[in-house]
């Protein structure tokens, strides 16, 4: 199966960093087709730039989503996540969604490590529009960002140890989500100094886009609406059908 590996970052050092780990994630279960967004941040890190992101994800989408049995949104806030699957006829997974799922499934109470202090209440109104807020019991954000961390992930990895410590002894969760794709491959580093499961959210998402690919999936109605100034790609895509030639 192919699957589109969605950066709605602009930055293709993260694209080329997960594309290297996600391969090995899948085994032979699956190819992934690296795609980075064309425009936006190149690490998103506020309100504005995770907006900015939902519409690059839908370019990227309509640009590089041909032939693919399923689309993964490599992005922690899952930006755009509603609005692809709105236009999608294959499943779409997002970091974020996936990645709660499972910490639900795996405890009664988890919590959320992160880089970037403005990540803290985002993530908090990303998690409720999502509806995987049961059980969440803490959302702890380091100062460096995760540009900052993919560019020195050695200079992070105490302080995210202590954050993970701390939402397992102060917010007494049972499981705790290293989320971002500039932490992938950091939870297995940090699992030896925390008591409690530590989830890596790029895993949690190559699990369940693996698995989405591989399940019978409903395609949605057609969108199709009058837009201006679109990408080609886009515009295309969401075309109404007599004006597509």
């Amino acid at each position: 199966m192919r699957i589109l590996l969605l950066n709605p970052n602009t930055s293709t050092s993260v694209t080329d960093l997960l594309a290297g780990q996600v391969g090995t994630m899948a085994g032979a279960a699956a190819t992934f087709v690296p795609a980075t967004a064309r425009f936006g941040a190149a690490y998103i890190a506020s309100r504005a730039a995770l907006a900015i992101a939902g519409h690059a994800a839908l370019d990227a989408f309509a640009e590089h989503g041909r032939d693919c049995d399923a689309v993964f949104l490599a992005c922690f806030g899952d930006p755009g996540l509603l609005a692809l699957r709105e236009v999608s006829p294959v499943p779409v997974v997002g970091m974020l969604e996936a990645s709660c799922r499972e910490a639900q499934r795996v405890a009664a109470r988890y919590a959320i490590v992160t880089g970037g202090a403005l990540w803290k209440p985002m993530l908090r109104e990303c998690v409720a529009s999502l509806g995987v807020g049961d059980g969440l019991v803490g959302i702890r954000a380091i100062a460096r960002t995760g540009g900052e961390i993919a560019k020195d992930p050695e200079a992070a990895l105490s302080d995210l140890a202590a954050a993970c410590r701390a939402c397992a002894e102060e917010d007494r969760a049972e499981a705790v989500i290293l989320g971002g794709a500039a932490l992938v491959g950091l939870a297995a580093r940090l699992q030896p100094h925390v008591p409690v499961p530590v989830l890596c959210s790029v895993t949690s998402g190559v699990k369940a886009v693996v698995a989405a690919a591989a399940a019978p999936y409903r395609r949605p109605p057609a969108v199709a609406a009058d837009n201006v100034g679109l990408g080609h790609a886009l515009a295309t895509l969401l075309a109404p059908r007599e004006a597509i030639g």
